[in-house]
């Protein structure tokens, strides 16, 4: 077991229950902070009642919709209709050409499993398998004669990477993969979509042996991934060429993860296999590489980035509990944002977004239950934003997303059940859609993502197990055409290129 050091100061403050706080400087009061209008807002959800877009397994079992990923104005997501099993789909929402599967790769009931869905330009890489071929790398262009295997590897799988598996760089994908004839190991890939321009980037463990580059991550204009060699494991900076920049080296049996991008700061985590980590921030050279601070129990999660700052959840395993933290690179600078439950179990923050320069999540004081907070960064300025089930139960908001300044999450309330809420960032503009699943059932929606002029997320309604709805969310002066052709049934059969835009056009 590799002896770890940790600096006597932050010792003593994990476990004396006196872990810094950020200083108490200058915020707005309590009632500004979560009142306050948003300075510009060019887009908004069109009313308040979301769509069935395809019940695409029919009757009540589950679709298993996952690895979504926002294309050229449209959705593309694996999906299992009953019949075909688990294949690519592609949705345009509430207009255009409807929902409807892509190719069918594995055909009849087997299945392809589509995985680590990738946009690259206006091209669909993904991992594949045709039960003939074995898994290999595939690409589409949203059509069914566009979707092809691109090359026959096998590419890591995404549970040994544990993060992204492919990238989008400089135009290509990047990824790890094995040819199958073993004359080389697991090493980096690029490809462009083509035979031809699908090829190693370099032999980093010559020979059968294999490098296992992984948990790819964009940074400043380079690639940052983990590679091991011999019995060393490394964080490396790349410019998607052959060779690399080292940045730190650990032993193989330390784990380098859970890598966040903030402005020119990359912050990491690294478990010495002890089961708890350390927080480390890089400039991207071994010598601008430092630790940050020890975290007890489990690892700071949730992590985003505001005004050059790292926020995050953690301190499970310390006396204060699991709290809100913010790092600015610095030892000093990496302190508690604010104690919102004192004692050993915490708010438990969870669920962090950041909209119009403030970071929204879910939390629990201990007094109001778990409900939604905002943060400016200072304690001063970490406040209740809304209580939505006055009580000690608490509404739970989940999967806080910001999609174009605006929060769409679901919340339990009474009578309710948990369902999908949306919020400008403002008490009065904080509002309840319209329900999935009626009464005090729940649709439990989750994955929200904006593709095209929609935002879409999946959910239960009670009969037809967890489908794709879609919410219209257009440019603020294109929302009554939308609203009408979804009122009229003419939304589905509608080109999204006929849709009027006055100037914009579907992202």
């Amino acid at each position: 077991m590799m002896n770890h050091w940790r600096p006597l100061p932050l010792l003593l403050a994990l476990f004396t229950g006196c872990a810094p706080t950020v200083d108490d400087e200058p915020g707005p009061h309590a009632e500004d902070t979560a009142l306050s209008t948003p300075s510009r807002r060019e887009w908004e959800p069109c009313g308040s009642t979301p769509r069935l877009l395809s019940d695409i397994r029919p009757g009540p079992a589950d679709s298993f919709i996952h690895s979504q990923v926002h294309g050229e104005g449209v959705l593309f997501f694996a999906a299992h209709d009953g019949t075909h099993s688990s294949e690519l789909w592609r949705s345009s929402g509430l207009g255009g050409t409807g929902t409807f599967m892509v190719r069918d790769i594995a055909v009849g009931l087997d299945s392809s499993g589509p995985t680590d869905l990738t946009m690259v330009g206006d091209r669909l890489f993904f991992i594949a398998d045709d039960e003939v071929r074995g898994r290999a790398l595939w690409a589409s262009d949203g059509t069914e004669e566009g979707t092809y295997l691109v090359e026959r590897v096998l590419p890591i799988d995404a549970s040994f990477g544990e993060g992204q598996t492919l990238v989008a760089y400089k135009g290509r994908l990047y990824f790890s993969t094995v040819v199958p004839d073993g004359t080389d190991g697991y090493e980096l890939w690029t490809s462009d979509g083509t035979e031809a321009g699908t090829f190693m980037v370099e032999d980093f463990a010559p020979g059968p042996a294999s490098s296992f580059p992984r948990r790819f991550i964009v940074h400043d204009g380079f690639l940052y991934f983990v590679v091991t060699v011999d019995d060393e494991n490394w964080l490396v900076r790349s410019d998607g060429g052959p060779g690399f920049t080292p940045v730190l080296k650990v032993f193989e049996d330390t784990v380098i993860f859970s890598m966040k991008s903030v402005g020119r700061k990359l912050f990491f985590l690294v478990d010495p296999d002890e089961g708890e980590a350390d927080l480390y921030v890089t400039d991207g050279t071994a010598a601008g590489t430092r630790f940050l601070r020890f975290f007890p129990g489990e690892y700071p999660h949730d992590m985003v980035g505001l005004h050059g700052k790292l926020y995050f959840s953690a301190g499970s395993g310390a006396p204060e509990g699991e709290e809100l933290w913010v790092s600015d690179g610095t030892r000093s600078g990496t302190k508690r944002v604010k104690d919102i439950q004192p004692g050993a179990v915490g708010s438990a923050p969870a669920f962090l977004a950041v909209s119009e320069g403030r970071i929204f999540f879910a939390a629990d004081d201990g007094e109001h239950g778990r409900e939604l907070w905002v943060s400016d960064g200072t304690t001063r300025g970490t406040v209740l934003f809304r209580d939505l089930e006055p009580g000690a139960t608490g509404s739970s908001p989940s999967e806080v997303t910001a999609i174009q300044d605006w929060l769409f999450f679901g919340a339990t309330t009474a009578g309710r059940g948990a369902e999908p809420w949306v919020s400008d960032g403002t008490v009065a503009g904080t509002r309840a859609l319209d329900e999935v699943a009626p009464g005090a059932a729940s649709s439990s929606p989750r994955d929200f993502i904006r593709s095209g002029w929609d935002v879409f997320f999946t959910a239960e309604d009670g009969s037809t197990g967890r489908e794709l709805y879609a919410l219209p969310f257009r440019p603020e002066d294109r929302c009554a055409p939308a609203l009408q052709a979804v009122s009229d049934g003419t939304a589905e059969s509608r080109p999204l290129r006929t849709l009027p835009t006055s100037g914009a056009r579907a992202p």
